[in-house]
């Protein structure tokens, strides 16, 4: 199943590990989320999986989508089109997530996520710049588009695609259905917050 999965190779470590982890679980039942919120065994894997899926929503990517429209407008192109040029947002994020799980191995996980939030930090840096200054020259508003798509394919090589395998790689078997779980109620809680609070911050 494991050569079928990842093709020819020598995948022994792999298989060790995971016949280590299935006797270290001893057939343990899965976890409530109660019980992983109260054993001090996973509480700093729960930190972690906390504070990243916090900054995935506090580090713009919504604001950016929600913005995308009039950036694209007041870069000229036409309302009929701006669809398109959306899709082309779409696809970048796809296309650059499947390019992480490329990159994840080779770079490492540390790497691909503080590189992304520097080029993401710049990006955002640059494109208040732009912005503010959108009637000044004919060519601002096309540098605006330039860093959306730059700043969604950070996103995507970056946390986007680290994220997401972080809990099978945090907790083991008996924990991860409760992880899932956590993870998702937290990142639409916080989705629901920033919601609410974000017309009153514009």
């Amino acid at each position: 199943a494991v050569k079928q999965l990842w093709g020819d190779g020598d995948h022994l470590a792999e298989i060790n590990d995971m016949m280590s982890e299935q006797r270290a679980i001893g057939g343990e039942k899965a976890k409530s989320v109660w019980e992983l919120l109260r054993d001090r065994a996973v509480r700093w894997q729960l930190i972690t999986l906390l504070l990243v899926v916090s900054c995935i929503q506090l580090l713009g990517a919504n604001v950016v989508y929600s913005y995308a429209y009039s950036i694209f407008t007041k870069a000229g192109i036409p309302p009929a089109q701006t669809h398109y040029v959306s899709l082309g947002i779409g696809t970048t994020e796809i296309l650059s997530t499947v390019l992480c799980g490329f990159l994840i191995e080779r770079a490492g996980r540390k790497t691909l996520l503080w590189k992304s939030y520097a080029v993401m930090a710049l990006a955002l840096g640059l494109l208040t710049v732009t912005l503010s200054l959108q009637d000044s020259f004919f060519w601002v508003p096309y540098c605006s588009v330039a860093l959306v798509f730059i700043f969604i394919m950070s996103f995507g090589i970056g946390p986007g695609g680290v994220v997401c395998p972080l809990i099978t790689e945090i907790f083991i078997q008996s924990y991860r259905p409760a992880a899932y779980v956590f993870n998702g109620v937290v990142n639409w809680i916080q989705l629901f917050i920033l919601g609410l609070v974000f017309p009153f911050l514009v």
